[in-house]
């Protein structure tokens, strides 16, 4: 008789790619996302999760506090317009190439001749040159303060791997590796490239000649899946056969997971969920109406939706544009509530009839989550006696509409992190009036005052100087309402018994950047 039972089982087994060597330790995640190893191009979750794996950077977040620490660079100094950086000794690329300041040189080259990812980080930046083979300077266009955070995304490459593997293009860097580095790493990483692909699976090696050393209870080989159902997770993690789901679950299945015996892994967020309001569109042209809607929106109901259990959530209370915990935020207790009476007030000083607004609230198809917030919104403005319509709209439409004023929606709902951990790479690409139109954008907010405070964030001299400039433009940004700050981001993760991960559920291990936390080299596997 046939054991379909042990057919289906073994079948799914298969299905995961776990088949290991004996005594090899194996790592199974996945993300939503396309997987992008380019680091040049890496600007998204799974684009970090890969870049912060395969390659290193001159700094650090310091773990468990502010600031920065040197991982490829030893020491640097920085006065005015220059930074210069001198490089740890004896560091060598996965290719046994040693690491020069050569490299660090080429690679801010590579990044800004692409223009794409988060090259913009470093327009500031006029040139890099090596002083010799371990010292780095970067000449800078004008004072930067958040010039040091910048450099967690500048991602080295090796220089001669690259150049011995350049395709047809144009002028003499031809395609600047990107075909070579689109499928494979060129990185001094804890982790090797072993296969990508990036719509199903990227598979990476330990690097046992890292630089820093890899643990043995580190996971030796990791499977980074993409685009996994749902209930797929569910279920692989519930036989055993998946490791750590990505932030996207719904709650619901986050909390059936947990009930099960779960892990729930935790990052905290330098970001937010936003409802961004267009205010080029009437009636949010008028700041009044803009107050009014955010005032009647139910901020308590919105963050009790993405609650795990009693202590765990997918986000904690705003108390303004800044998350908590970020040069210029609020304190903690300040907690924005939903005030129908203010909202009354201030709808009754917009120049808008009520009965005339037809408020449109789009939500991202790729995220179901939103669609029950755009719910919520409507039930709220229906209140005040505001019609709205709930339009559901994928990602690749609604990065397209947003790009001009008249085709971006009134409100829309995105997820917006500081991708150096630095608030100027949260608010600047967001509010100042030379940035609109993108995805991150589709307020088209030009407001004086605003750029005013954005600039001054970016040129104060000193720290105390840099959160009075935010703690300035927090206050313009409620005064003015160009966004719902829905509450403040933390990123939750349901995991297996199997893995452990300090920086991801150790307040003093933390790094405060996404995607950091899935250093795979800091993680312990275990039977």
């Amino acid at each position: 008789m046939i054991n379909w039972k042990s057919l289906i089982a073994a079948a799914l087994f298969a299905s995961t790619g776990t088949t290991a060597a004996i005594g090899e330790t194996v790592l199974r995640l996945d993300e939503v996302a396309v997987g992008e190893l380019d680091p040049a191009k890496a600007s998204d979750y799974a684009d970090s999760i890969l870049m912060f794996n395969v390659y290193d950077t001159l700094v650090l977040p310091t773990q468990g506090g502010p600031g920065h620490i040197g991982h490829l660079a030893e020491s640097w100094s920085g006065e005015g317009n220059a930074y210069t950086f001198k490089l740890k000794e004896g560091v060598k690329f996965q290719s046994g190439n040693p690491l020069t300041a050569d490299d660090v040189v080429f690679s801010l080259d590579r990044m800004k001749a692409l223009g794409a990812g988060l090259s913009y980080l470093f327009g500031v930046v006029d040139s890099a040159e090596a002083v010799d083979a371990s010292t780095v300077k970067f000449n800078l266009s004008s004072p930067y303060a958040p010039f040091v955070a910048s450099l967690v995304r500048l991602p080295i490459v090796d220089k001669n791997a690259v150049m011995d593997n350049l395709a047809d293009g144009e002028g003499d860097m031809k395609d600047w590796g990107q075909e070579y580095l689109s499928a494979n790493g060129a990185g001094t990483g804890a982790y090797t490239v072993s296969s990508h692909n990036p719509q199903e699976e990227t598979v990476l090696a330990k690097n046992a000649d890292y630089f820093l050393g890899v643990g043995d209870a580190a996971p030796d080989t990791v499977r980074l899946r993409y685009g996994l159902e749902a209930a797929t997770v569910r279920t692989l993690i519930a036989q055993g056969e998946h490791d750590i789901a990505s932030q996207w679950l719904p709650p619901e299945v986050v909390q059936a997971l947990a009930k099960d015996g779960a892990q729930l892994f935790t990052e905290a967020g330098t970001g937010a969920f936003y409802f961004k309001m267009n205010t080029t569109k009437a009636p949010l042209d008028d700041a009044n109406c803009r107050l009014a809607l955010a005032s009647a929106f139910d901020y308590s109901t919105a963050v009790k939706m993405i609650a795990i259990n009693d202590e765990i959530s997918a986000g904690s209370p705003a108390t303004g544009a800044i998350p908590v915990g970020m040069y210029g935020s609020n304190d903690a207790s300040m907690v924005i509530k939903q005030d129908m009476a203010k909202a009354k007030e201030y709808l009754a000083a917009c120049k808008y009839p009520a009965a005339d607004m037809n408020i449109v609230v789009s939500w991202i198809a790729e995220v179901p989550l939103e669609e029950r917030f755009a719910l919520l919104m409507q039930s709220n403005f229906t209140e005040l006696g505001i019609k709205s319509e709930i339009k559901k709209m994928p990602w690749a439409l609604f990065a397209e509409q947003v790009a001009k004023p008249e085709n971006t929606p009134h409100i829309s709902q995105l997820f917006v992190n500081a991708v150096t951990g630095d608030p100027d790479t949260l608010l600047y690409g967001m509010y100042h009036s030379s940035t609109p139109g993108t995805w991150q954008s589709p307020e088209h907010l030009n407001d004086a005052q605003v750029d005013e405070h954005l600039e001054a964030g970016r040129t104060a001299a000193s720290p105390e100087e840099r959160a009075a400039a935010y703690g300035k433009l927090n206050a313009r940004l409620m005064e003015i309402a160009p966004t719902i700050y829905g509450f403040d981001r933390q990123s939750v993760f349901a995991a297996s018994n199997r893995v452990k991960a300090p920086a991801l559920t150790d307040a003093s291990q933390a790094f405060g950047l996404d995607g950091l936390g899935f250093s795979f080299r800091l993680m312990e596997m275990v039977e």
